[in-house]
């Protein structure tokens, strides 16, 4: 793992896609016997088809999802939501200041940051202190402008079409 510069990659947008390309390069990093640590906020459904296919095939992927899931809209956050958000960074913080994992992916912590429920500038410490060789994945929409100015990479999902709109709801292995 050391001697190599890791990078900050970011993938933001409106499109669907966005941990889909997290979770592949999770596959890669573990293809190549790395650790990989992913965090995700308001997210903790562990029946989700990635999740069960990490647990049953990928053991060097640690998974920490919320606690609280529920999907708030309206910037109406409970006390809960915050220690929720905070409990899920810390641990992502404590993964990459390790230097342990090659991979740490914050999954929807851009969500997290755009809703207050995170602070850019703890995020922003974090990269800056960061082990060299730790690579770090920052996904979800709405990407604060310090966050895409400090990263490495920042790739945009755009909607073009959306089987939703087609009236096809959420299916088990495309969308969970």
């Amino acid at each position: 793992m050391t001697g190599r510069r890791g990078v900050v990659m970011v993938y933001t947008g409106d499109g669907k896609g966005k941990t889909t390309a997290a979770l592949g390069l999770a596959l890669r990093a573990s293809g190549h016997g790395e650790k990989v640590f992913l965090a995700q906020f308001r997210k903790n459904d562990p029946t989700y088809g990635e999740i069960k296919a990490i647990r049953k095939f990928l053991p060097n992927i640690t998974v920490v999802q919320s606690r609280e899931g529920r999907f708030v809209l309206d910037g109406n956050f409970t006390p809960e939501d915050y220690r929720d958000a905070e409990n899920v960074f810390r641990q992502g913080r404590e993964a990459v200041m390790s230097g342990e994992y090659g991979l740490v992916i914050f999954d929807e912590i851009n969500f997290a940051i755009a809703n207050g429920l995170v602070k850019v500038t703890d995020l922003l410490a974090l990269l800056g202190e960061r082990p060299p060789h730790v690579n770090v994945v920052l996904t979800g929409r709405n990407a604060d402008p310090a966050v895409v100015a400090a990263a490495d990479l920042v790739s945009e999902v755009r909607e073009v079409k959306h089987h939703f709109q087609s009236g096809i709801n959420a299916q088990p292995g495309v969308e969970y």
